[in-house]
């Protein structure tokens, strides 16, 4: 079994990776998902500022790691996209559970082209403005996204268009399967 955990900052591609690795099999699991369940459930609304106030007191109240076991809960059997995930604390929840063989890959891309991605992308609670979206980054990076980014087992950049990107994410996913190195 391969699980892989996608972090990495709102529009850098997490979504064209999944895909990808779906297209080979894997099953995916999307922590965002799984948050924007937990709040309809519990009748909020669908905006970011819902969404993430939800999801910080949820942290607050229930500790760092509360999403990660959510998730859990609802995992898939087999090899697994974990989509989402945003700290170091959910890493390691998500490692002890199913061992340390968890692969974590970063994908980044420069501010300016997440947020013409998002623009485009036109999800409900997608940023409307460069300021919300520049709020959005700041709330996600003090849930401690910054170091799950800088301490992944692999980065992978997504600067370029979209087919060369595609081309990338079939890589990784071809070394990680068979469990060949493709980054020092």
């Amino acid at each position: 079994m391969v699980t892989i955990i996608i972090v990495g900052m709102p529009g850098v591609g997490k979504d064209v990776f999944v895909q990808s690795a779906l297209e080979i099999g894997f099953s995916k699991i999307s922590m965002g998902d799984v948050v924007r369940q937990y709040a309809a459930d519990m009748g909020l609304g669908a905006s970011d500022s819902s969404i993430g106030g939800f999801a910080t007191s949820q942290r607050k109240e229930h500790g760092a790691a509360i999403w990660a076991q959510r998730t859990l809960d609802a995992m898939p059997k087999g090899d697994v996209i974990i989509d989402g995930s945003r700290s170091l604390d959910e890493i390691a929840s998500f490692r002890e559970s199913l061992g340390s063989g968890v692969k974590v890959l970063a994908i980044t891309a420069p501010l300016e082209i997440r947020f013409r991605r998002l623009v485009q992308r036109g999800r409900q609670d997608d940023p409307s403005s460069l300021e919300d979206f520049e709020r959005r980054d700041r709330r996600e990076l003090s849930w401690g996204l910054g170091d799950a980014i800088e301490r992944a087992d692999m980065v992978l950049d997504n600067s370029g268009g979209i087919e060369e990107f595609r081309q990338h994410c079939e890589a990784v996913l071809r070394s990680i399967m068979e469990n060949t190195p493709l980054f020092d």
